[in-house]
């Protein structure tokens, strides 16, 4: 089962990110945007996604990734079932989700590590 610790890792090894509250709960931010939320009592994560990713991930399995079941959810708003999710997806989500609210100069410095 993946655990703070390990999405921590994965967040901050991104630009300018940042850890801060956020409701209760722990958040992961680049500059003053949101792009994850952890909530440990339901052991998942939140992540903002583009509609078409969005739409790709919730494709495989919507008992590990699935939107959120309101408004939210039809803006990008993506849950992520800790206990289910493979490791390789977190990090595609976590870095889709990062790369969906950096300013586009720290999106295209990820996307050249993960996919350049």
């Amino acid at each position: 089962m993946i655990d703070l610790e390990r999405i921590r890792q994965i967040a901050l090894s991104f630009p300018e990110t940042t850890e801060q509250p956020h409701f209760g709960k722990f958040s992961f931010k680049v500059g003053k945007r949101v792009f994850a939320t952890y909530n440990g009592p339901h052991n998942r994560i939140c992540v903002k996604l583009a509609e078409l990713d969005q739409a790709a991930f919730c494709s495989f399995d919507t008992s590990v990734i699935y939107p959120v079941p309101n408004k939210w959810g039809k803006q990008g708003w993506t849950l992520v079932n800790l206990a289910k999710v493979f490791d390789e997806t977190l990090i595609d989500a976590l870095t889709m989700a990062y790369c969906e609210v950096a300013p586009k100069k720290l999106a295209a410095l990820v996307k050249g590590d993960q996919y350049g």
